[in-house]
């Protein structure tokens, strides 16, 4: 995972993150919409960008248009003064394999454990 800061003085914060695509079925109906629940709670501008092809992260049909298959790099972009939070917590669901399992056959479980 790359991160870089391509912030231009006195123009909006802007983060920018590859992540590489760990829940073996890619970015499919499910993970795409708990990728727009979580990008829509934030007020910045967020692409995601796999192969040359980009998407609104806040459109679940822009986002299936990316192909975004198991192992592929998207590459993440966010745009705005909640940039950093937003990747952030993207980064999470990236890492997590969208709570499915990953291609190396684990299970990702992003709900926390009740104590």
């Amino acid at each position: 995972m790359i991160e870089m800061d391509t912030t231009i003085p006195g123009a909006a914060p802007e983060v920018v993150r590859a992540f590489k695509v760990l829940n073996k079925n890619g970015i499919h109906a499910r993970p795409a919409a708990l990728l727009v629940d979580i990008a829509s709670q934030y007020s910045c501008e967020i692409e995601l960008e796999n192969n040359g092809n980009i998407a609104s992260a806040k459109s679940i049909l822009s986002v299936m248009t990316i192909e975004a298959i198991p192992g592929a790099m998207v590459t993440v972009r966010a745009r705005g003064a909640d940039a950093h939070h937003a990747m952030e917590a993207l980064a999470q669901l990236f890492e997590q394999a969208f709570q499915e399992n990953s291609i190396d056959g684990s299970e990702e479980d992003m709900e926390p454990s009740e104590e």
